[in-house]
């Protein structure tokens, strides 16, 4: 199982960016991924995640209307589109993998590196 997550960069301040989580191994369509971040000097948190049974979303009360999750099955790949980005939503952003408890707990056993999002003017 391997994930790497990809698309990160510097963006001003309500601008826009999309991060890719690829996978590799497995099939990325029969479980649940995650995103992640971890700003400086804070705990890491769950961002967003996509169910596998039902292609369900969910997304932290912090991004939501702001961040979508979506996945292409036939790329084994899962994206995170940023929009509207904020100072605050600087982090390292992971992608992660497992059953659909431990993601949403936070607590999934397969990680992907960060990739690294610096929001500022």
């Amino acid at each position: 199982v391997q994930l790497q997550a990809s698309g990160g960069g510097l963006v001003q301040p309500g601008g826009s960016l999309r991060l890719s989580c690829a996978a590799s191994g497995f099939i990325l369509d029969y479980y649940t991924i995650g995103w992640f971040r971890q700003a400086p000097g804070k705990e890491r948190e769950g961002v967003s995640c996509i169910r596998s049974s039902d292609g369900s979303t969910y997304y932290a009360d912090s991004v939501k209307g702001r961040f979508t999750i979506s996945r292409d099955n036939a790329k084994n790949t899962v994206y995170l589109q940023m929009n509207s980005l904020k100072p605050e939503d600087t982090a390292v952003y992971y992608c992660a993998t497992d059953v659909f408890d431990r993601v949403l707990a936070g607590n999934p056993d397969y990680w992907g590196k960060g990739t690294l999002v610096t929001v500022s003017s």
